[in-house]
């Protein structure tokens, strides 16, 4: 806790709780005084806008964006678990969409799978519901379902007073303790209206602030990291920031996790909302100009791969190009996933798989005689970087 003199109420205060805690109460947002938003913050929202457009053209030069939307949907859900402890890496997700049930798959990859699903379904929603608490809670319910913290009331506001700190810590010696419980659905109500409310903030810096204010509010008893930064997301594509969902910081926050932690923790204890601003459209940035550089390689290889099909499969180039599309969206298959895909007999199927892993398109990856499983493994890679590797386990706050 800081001392009485770093304290700061402009973003909330603490108040003492009738068993001796103190808890923090948000203030609602925008914040007062207003931010300055000259000089650095000028600058940096201005090369992250610039930033956000090339990466939008980019993704648009693609033949089927939606197409290749998925993968980028994958690797958040990966990089967002892995901050809250979980060890499944990409691969393990896409090993489990397979339906490869493999005894070396780590046991957290379920919450992954749910994130995917918590995020299309959010995705889905934004056509008839804005982003608001409701929407807010049905994605808490698609994430928590059947996992670890699923017993902790998915899509329910908590109503206990949860805290963030090392492990064995206590309300009296915790890092950070949000709101009570029954200050919770007055403080997310605050936040749903400056969300809609109308005024000069740039959409990013909106955005900014209200993934501290709801990770400050911490609403449900477990998922509030994940739901926090698929709040971003959503809101990204609901402010028409970005056409196609591409941009995901939970890379940038891992990487940078201590000083994201810290950047929350310097909001609520002295008021420094410009210096989260600062780092958080860094990230943005940073991962914009990455995720651009993504998708000129994805059109590179598929121009590759496209033009090699073409010349080297002859009559079964039809169904070469066929299943090298379903690939972007689905990069592990069977050859009955080939059979099913070209409507070809299963030796046909078999052959025309055969030929692809020849083209370097396809690789074995499972070993087996029977029941086998073959990856895009060059299209996987583009999307690897700084997911494979364990995350350790940490609370987010």
């Amino acid at each position: 806790m800081p001392s009485t003199a770093e304290v700061s109420t402009r973003a909330g205060r603490y108040v003492t709780q009738p068993t001796g805690y103190r808890a923090f109460m948000p203030a609602p947002l925008p914040p007062q005084p207003p931010l300055a938003l000259g000089g650095e913050l000028h600058a940096l929202l201005s090369t992250a806008d610039r930033a956000l457009g090339r990466l939008d053209g980019s993704v648009l030069t693609l033949p089927n964006p939606d197409l290749f939307v998925f993968m980028y949907v994958r690797k958040e859900a990966v990089l967002s678990s892995q901050i809250e402890g979980t060890q499944s890496s990409l691969q393990d997700l896409l090993a489990a969409e397979a339906q490869l049930f493999d005894a070396d798959l780590p046991r957290d990859v379920d919450e992954v799978v749910n994130y995917v699903r918590a995020m299309k379904h959010g995705l889905a929603r934004l056509g008839e519901l804005p982003v608001s608490v409701r929407l807010i809670r049905e994605i808490h319910a698609e994430l928590m379902r059947g996992v670890r913290g699923g017993r902790l009331q998915p899509g329910e506001l908590r109503a206990n007073q949860n805290w963030i700190g090392p492990a064995g810590c206590t309300l009296m010696t915790a890092t950070y303790v949000p709101p009570p419980h029954y200050a919770v659905p007055e403080a997310l109500g605050e936040l749903e209206k400056f969300l809609h409310a109308g005024d000069d903030l740039p959409p990013l810096v909106k955005i900014a602030l209200a993934h501290v204010q709801f990770e400050t509010i911490h609403p449900f008893l477990d998922g509030n990291g994940r739901v926090g930064r698929l709040l971003i997301t959503f809101l990204l594509t609901e402010r028409d920031v970005l056409h196609k969902p591409v941009l995901y910081l939970s890379h940038y926050f891992k990487q940078h996790r201590q000083a994201y932690y810290e950047h929350l923790q310097t909001v609520r204890d002295r008021g420094d909302w410009e210096g989260w601003l600062a780092f958080f459209l860094r990230g943005v940035i940073e991962v914009a100009g990455a995720a651009a550089e993504t998708s000129r390689r994805i059109l590179e290889l598929r121009e590759r791969h496209r033009a090699a099909i073409t010349e080297r499969l002859g009559r079964a180039a039809g169904n070469g190009h066929k299943v090298l599309e379903s690939l972007f969206d689905r990069p592990i298959v069977s050859v009955n996933d080939v059979r099913v895909l070209t409507g070809t007999t299963y030796p046909a199927a078999n052959a025309l798989v055969a030929k692809l892993v020849a083209l370097g398109v396809l690789g074995e990856m499972t070993g087996y005689a029977r029941n086998r499983r073959f990856r895009y493994a060059p299209y996987i890679a583009l999307f690897n970087e700084g997911t494979s590797d364990a995350a350790t386990q940490e609370p987010a706050p």
